[in-house]
């Protein structure tokens, strides 16, 4: 870097007026710069300064010129300041010599702000000099800032990010000491946004933000990962109990409405807690066992609050295989239906037949939908395998009519992804033109977890199908509360009464008088009436005096392959027959 000074001597071989020349077009070039350029000697005596440096530090070209350099430097950084001209002076290598580095600048008014600094020396006829380009680099820091606080912070409710989170709970427990975390995420929010839009529920989230604090310790530290899931971190906590007490403030806080401007909302929490280091030697499988704690707590319905148990981790490694499995499952076509016998309760005829879905397993041999239903349910292949039911079922039923068998319909139940996917009627129309088969050869079976989780705008492919013939059924009708809320909401065609009911139809009164009325709810409403798990010939007689006329059950036979299926038709008949 080249310094300009006001009092340069000619040199060899340059003639006066060059010279002249040369420090006059160098001294205008240093006014004109928007660097502040200064030059001090040996004793750090200011020999030259521009109007750029006069304007940075808020001087007079008068006041800079001649002063001590220690002008424009912070009082706590003078001394070492000083040491640092002295060992240039003693010729002492310096390195800080024609780099260019970041220090801190003292203004007129005591202000101080980051500078960028370079600095350069030089022998001549006068002694020692420095020189020195500053300029003012506060604006970028500020920005450098808030592009450190945007990476650890979340932008919308500004509490410590994932990230932010992660290496705070990482450093504390490389420092030693038990510390809790919960993992905490908000039930019914979904709801939120799907009714009042994203503007209101993100002012649920900032209000959360700052009412969360409030409702766990003073020492806690809260952060939000994403969406609707927030962490929370508890130092200091070395048992248990002390993650259920902060748990419990908020399932306790939650359970009062949250008013939001001029909404109120009937919120909920779902927790998982671990304990580090106990639970967790690093802060991802501190993070990872509270989150498996939460999933658990989701799964148990919701609202609550699971400490994390070993036992989670090995359930998700078997839920991982489950779902590896089910990929090839239904990439290699070892899914099958059977089929199980629906009946007339006074004629004993077969009135149709519900399509149940195993699976082939290569290993394990058949198995029933309790050892993999759960975890298909929530999996990607839902909608795929939704739809081959849908098609197979149908495939099959269109085989049984070119064989002349009795004409019946066929159910089929439906997993909530082919609700939510807005293709269910299409789907279901085009599987019944393909195989030439008439709207009334089909049943959709709905659940109740289906009926809660759908809006009023899904509801409308139901209708569509409901006024094209398709019948719509409502499985294990009576056990759950949204039960008589969907006889308005839905198209229903029947009811099936819960094999739960029918047990103990027969010792149970309660349980009686719970059939009698869904039966009553089913005449008056005009719905048919279908009771499951009938095993005996006195739940048949004792259904039909209530006035029931159709069931399925045992008594009729077990779900059989189609093939095995078939042998049933031939008794029926002679039931039918008889009846005749």
């Amino acid at each position: 870097m080249t310094t300009i000074t006001a009092s340069c001597q000619p040199t060899h071989g340059v003639t006066p007026d060059r010279q002249d020349t040369a420090v006059s077009g160098a001294y205008g070039l240093a006014q004109a710069a928007t660097y502040a350029f200064i030059t001090t000697d040996d004793k750090g005596k200011i020999t030259f300064a521009n109007e750029a440096a006069a304007i940075l530090f808020g001087y007079s070209l008068g006041e800079l010129m001649g002063s001590n350099i220690d002008l424009i430097v912070p009082e706590r950084f003078r001394a070492s300041h000083e040491a640092g001209l002295a060992r240039m002076v003693r010729n002492e290598p310096s390195r800080l010599v024609g780099r260019t580095v970041e220090v801190m600048a003292r203004r007129r008014d005591a202000s101080e702000f980051p500078a960028e600094f370079t600095l350069s020396m030089w022998r001549d006829h006068s002694g020692l000099g420095f020189g020195a380009i500053l300029r003012d680099i506060s604006e970028w820091r500020a920005r450098d800032e808030q592009l450190v606080k945007l990476a650890h912070h979340d932008v919308l409710t500004g509490l410590p990010n994932r990230a932010s989170f992660e290496e705070a709970l990482g450093a504390r427990l490389a420092a030693g000491g038990a510390i809790g975390i919960l993992m905490l995420d908000l039930d019914g929010f979904k709801e939120v946004n799907d009714s009042w839009g994203h503007s209101t529920g993100d002012a649920v989230l900032q209000t959360l933000a700052v009412r969360l604090p409030t409702w766990l310790g003073q020492d806690a530290i809260l952060a939000r990962f994403g969406g609707d899931e927030f962490a929370v971190m508890l130092p200091g906590a070395c048992d248990p109990t002390m993650l259920v007490t902060s748990a419990t403030s908020l399932l306790d806080a939650f359970s009062i409405p949250l008013r939001v401007g001029c909404h109120t909302f009937h919120l909920g929490i779902s927790m998982g807690g671990a304990i580090g280091p106990a639970q967790g030697l690093s802060a991802e499988e501190l993070i990872g066992n509270a989150d498996l704690a939460m999933f658990r707590a989701k799964q148990e319905g919701k609202r609550r609050f699971r400490s994390f148990e070993p036992a989670m981790r090995s359930a998700l490694l078997t839920r991982l295989a489950m779902r590896a499995e089910l990929h090839e499952a239904a990439r290699g076509g070892e899914f099958v239906l059977h089929y199980q016998p629906q009946v007339a309760l006074d004629t004993k005829c077969i009135v149709g037949a519900e399509a149940l879905l195993r699976w082939r397993h290569p290993r394990h041999g058949l198995l029933l939908p309790g050892a993999f239903l759960p975890h298909l349910e929530d999996h990607p292949l839902a909608l795929d395998v939704g739809r081959w039911v849908i098609e197979e079922a149908c495939r099959q039923a269109a085989a049984w009519r070119d064989l002349s068998y009795p004409t019946m319909r066929i159910g089929v139940n439906l997993f909530a992804a082919q609700v939510r996917s807005g293709t269910l009627a299409s789907d279901v129309t085009a599987a019944l033109r393909r195989h030439r088969l008439p709207p009334t050869a089909l049943e959709l079976e709905i659940t109740e977890t289906i009926v809660l989780s759908v809006e009023d705008a899904v509801i409308d492919q139901f209708r569509d199908l409901h006024r094209q013939g398709i019948g719509i059924a409502f499985d294990d009708f009576g056990t759950g509360y949204a039960s008589l809320s969907s006889l308005k909401r839905f198209p229903l065609t029947r009811l099936k009464i819960d094999r739960s009911f029918v047990r103990d139809l027969m010792s149970e009164r309660h349980d009686a008088a719970v059939v009698r009325a869904i039966i009553q709810i089913g005449n008056d409403t005009g719905l048919d009436i279908i009771a499951e798990g009938i095993e005996t010939s006195d739940q048949e007689a004792q259904l039909l005096e209530m006035g029931c006329r159709q069931g399925q059950g045992y008594l009729y036979g077990r779900a059989l392959p189609a093939v095995q299926f078939v042998d049933l038709f031939p008794s029926f008949r002679r039931w039918e027959q008889l009846a005749g």
